[in-house]
């Protein structure tokens, strides 16, 4: 389900780039859906993305295409998988992940890549809210032990206790940033954590 400022600027998109063949600049999509900045655009449109609705095509300015599709009710769906649904992970302080393999989340095909695994982790805390990452949010997680410098990724910790953070190396160390500076990063040697898998993208549903 999008918000009503997502389906508006997706409606926009979408007539546009009909009309067009190109997409719009920022600031003709804040002017369209009437936000006061082009971060709230962005904000937009990497919701949109990361819903499996639009995809941007990388090095081409102004460049992106409509994945979706309406299904016969119209409501607006994409294709999507099941991944299990595992427990909670913190983006706050660290605290247990309790596995449920019972539980299973629909995902947009679109966040997903071929031969990977993936699962979901819900969200509990803000220490990711710069990063676009709030309380309730479904994490889309691609298993994986090795990660990217720079990058964010769901880590356990010595405690067998599991958080999402930016991730950096250095020298013997592993340092947990957060997104927001009501929290301080943390430092661990590198034998005390263990990378679960990568950020995919993120869900966010609204009642």
């Amino acid at each position: 389900m999008l918000t009503r400022k997502q389906k508006e600027l997706f409606d926009y998109l979408k007539d546009y780039m009909t009309n067009n063949q190109i997409s719009p600049s920022f600031e003709e999509m804040k002017l369209a859906v009437n936000l006061k900045s082009k971060s709230g655009i962005h904000r937009l449109i990497t919701s949109l993305e990361q819903r499996g609705f639009i995809k941007r095509l990388k090095h081409r300015a102004r460049a992106m295409e409509i994945v979706e599709k309406v299904s016969n009710n119209g409501d607006y769906s994409s294709e999507s998988i099941n991944i299990p649904l595992i427990g909670t992970i913190a983006a706050g302080e660290a605290i247990e992940a309790i596995e449920n393999a019972n539980d299973f989340i629909s995902i947009p095909t679109s966040m997903t890549s071929p031969n990977a695994k993936y699962f979901g982790l819900k969200v509990k805390g803000l220490s990711m809210i710069d990063e676009g990452i709030f309380d309730g949010d479904i994490a889309v997680i691609r298993k994986t032990n090795n990660v990217e410098n720079g990058k964010i990724a769901a880590v356990l910790t010595h405690d067998n206790e599991v958080t999402l953070k930016t991730i950096k190396f250095s020298k013997d160390k592993v340092i947990l940033i957060p997104a927001n500076q009501s929290y301080k990063s943390k430092e661990y040697k590198s034998g005390e954590i263990q990378v679960q898998g990568t950020l995919s993208g993120i869900i966010r549903k609204y009642i």
